[in-house]
């Protein structure tokens, strides 16, 4: 399937979890002290009816960052690996008939109750108003109130809510990108994880909006078609494209033999390499909010830690007793675990705002997501014998 050499053979690799910090604080401080690059960098993006929806820096490191990983891949043996219906059917149940409902359970105890004093229970937040509703000033809608902001109606809600909906975004987008890098390091099957990357990258054009409008319990969700689709297509099916036509020609032109011990001798470093820069890049559009809110990140934190905990746990678990094979395991369990804070991302910018408390949750997500499923990873290694 995949070349199974898999060690943490340089510097980048071995030492990833400091490297992981350093990025995150060289990209706050970077974004608190240079905004004016932040806001450079953040305008280089796709629009889409108004709001920047792909960042084109962020999507060329994604790129170098999943090619690697794509390229390594044997395509003739992923059709094989799809028709193991157990761990796909695993990783289905548990994104979408368990996943949103822990996520609105965890966030709204903690959020709306155990921290909502020190969020503030008088804190508000203004967030844009839903497409296509045009209500007076002073009407309420939902639990916010119709106001007028430098001349833009806006809602006025309870900042706490504002959180709660950027983590309920995060909690219906499976991952459909970073599950690769972290199958791969756990040395994972990649072909099957591919496969269910892709399922689940269809059901969410299915369920998305229908999940999410349930959940926020708004009248109805504006589903982010164009958001998804594109997301979908540069993250996964460009990288998916170019390492499978490059492999073939590699191969048919070079041999197997130098393509094994040359070539991808030379892209080892690249996907961690990428992955730092895109962390640099994320939490630079975001790093003076960070850093004026500090503790608003903890309160945050908390809830999307616990779940990312839970839904492993209960994936690893179920994979166990399911009898899968260890390489079957590990992606089942992290693709549950890990979210797509991509398109999570894109969405609480176009619903409520790039400003809002919900867009802040969910840059926090990809804050919790790194270290936290790097740990993961390493859970994973250590209890192979399980399995």
């Amino acid at each position: 399937m995949v070349e199974n050499n898999r060690r943490m053979s340089n510097i980048f690799e071995r030492y990833l979890t400091i490297w992981v910090g350093l990025c995150i604080i060289a990209g706050i401080l970077l974004g608190k002290f240079v905004p004016q690059f932040a806001h450079k960098l953040d305008s280089m993006s796709i629009m889409v009816n108004g709001a920047p929806v792909i960042s084109i820096p962020i999507a060329i490191c994604l790129f170098f960052m999943m090619y690697p990983i794509m390229v390594k891949i044997d395509f003739g043996s992923v059709i094989k690996a799809g028709k193991s219906g157990r761990p796909v059917f695993l990783t289905l149940f548990i994104n979408w008939a368990i996943k949103p409902f822990t996520m609105y359970a965890i966030s709204l105890f903690f959020l709306g109750f155990l921290f909502r004093n020190f969020i503030g229970a008088e804190a508000v937040d203004l967030v844009k108003m839903p497409i296509g509703l045009n209500l007076p000033v002073g009407a309420t809608h939902g639990a916010g109130i119709v106001v007028l902001q430098e001349g833009i109606k806006m809602l006025e809600i309870p900042l706490w809510r504002s959180y709660f909906a950027g983590t309920i975004l995060l909690g219906i987008a499976p991952c459909t990108a970073m599950v690769l890098v972290w199958s791969f390091l756990a040395r994972g099957n990649d072909g099957l994880t591919l496969v269910m990357v892709a399922i689940n990258s269809l059901t969410m054009l299915l369920l998305y909006g229908l999940l999410g409008g349930f959940l926020l319990g708004i009248g109805s969700l504006p589903v982010p078609w164009q958001a998804l689709v594109l997301s979908v297509s540069i993250y996964v099916a460009l990288p998916l494209v170019a390492g499978y036509f490059s492999r073939k020609w590699i191969i048919n032109t070079k041999g197997e033999q130098w393509f094994k011990e040359k070539f991808l001798h030379l892209l080892n470093p690249i996907t961690i390499i990428a992955l730092l820069f895109t962390l640099i890049l994320l939490f630079s559009f975001k790093g003076e909010v960070i850093m004026s809110n500090p503790l608003t990140i903890l309160w945050i934190s908390i809830p999307l830690f616990i779940q990312t905990v839970i839904i492993f746990t209960l994936g690893y678990i179920a994979a166990k007793l399911l009898k899968l094979s260890y390489e079957d395991a590990a992606p089942a369990a992290m693709i549950g675990a890990s979210n797509h804070f991509e398109v999570a991302i894109a969405t609480s910018v176009m619903l409520f705002g790039i400003s809002s408390g919900a867009a802040l949750a969910t840059v926090v997500g990809v804050l919790i997501e790194v270290p936290v499923m790097l740990l993961l990873v390493n859970i994973c290694k250590r209890t192979q014998y399980w399995f």
